[in-house]
């Protein structure tokens, strides 16, 4: 009986929290986005995958700075690969309040800057140099540690090459890890005490 009511006030206490633990000076957040995950399986035999790994730390309540890498790969039988890659710094805002909707979400707006490019086989074109990208966000939190989230996100890649600026806009779709700081971790095991 005593198990029984340790798990039932831990799942209560779990499912009672608010997004702003997560979000606080000190943090830190681990994880990635992915974007056009595709795998044909007709003919076409086309497969597309790209793959945006982040980690960042709360400078400050619902501000993250931080850095990112990316890769891409689209291809296709008898076509053109198109590549694509960076790295580069990102920072994130968080809104102030859990989004009413739903009770465990967060809107975030993010910036990313670094370099980068986009390189198509086949006289395709490339462009490499200075990629940028801004967007908003959305982040739900299905445990006080884990978030899921999707980012719509205009990227943009200028610099050298034959092609001297190349876009697009991307939805993605990512997993989120938030480990408390030092201070958060201390304050957490002082309130235990």
């Amino acid at each position: 009986m005593k198990k029984f009511t340790l798990i039932t006030a831990f799942a209560l206490t779990a499912l009672s929290f608010s997004a702003n633990a997560q979000i606080q000076k000190g943090n830190v957040f681990v994880g990635g986005n992915f974007a056009n995950l595709n795998l044909g399986l007709d003919d076409s035999k086309i497969f597309s995958i790209d793959v945006t790994p982040k980690a960042a730390w709360f400078i400050q309540d619902n501000i993250a700075v931080g850095g990112y890498l990316n890769f891409g790969l689209q291809t296709a039988k008898e076509s053109s690969t198109t590549t694509t890659y960076g790295i580069g710094a990102l920072g994130r805002y968080y809104t102030g309040k859990d989004v009413e909707v739903l009770r465990h979400g967060r809107i975030f707006a993010e910036g990313t800057v670094g370099i980068g490019g986009i390189n198509v086989t086949d006289g395709g074109g490339h462009t490499n140099g200075l990629n940028f990208g801004f967007g908003p966000g959305f982040a739900y939190f299905i445990t006080p540690n884990i978030g899921l989230e999707t980012l719509l996100k205009y990227n943009g890649t200028t610099g050298f090459g034959n092609a001297g600026y190349q876009s697009n806009l991307n939805l993605s779709f990512g997993l989120q890890i938030y480990l408390p700081g030092k201070s958060t971790a201390n304050k957490v095991m002082g309130d235990v005490k």
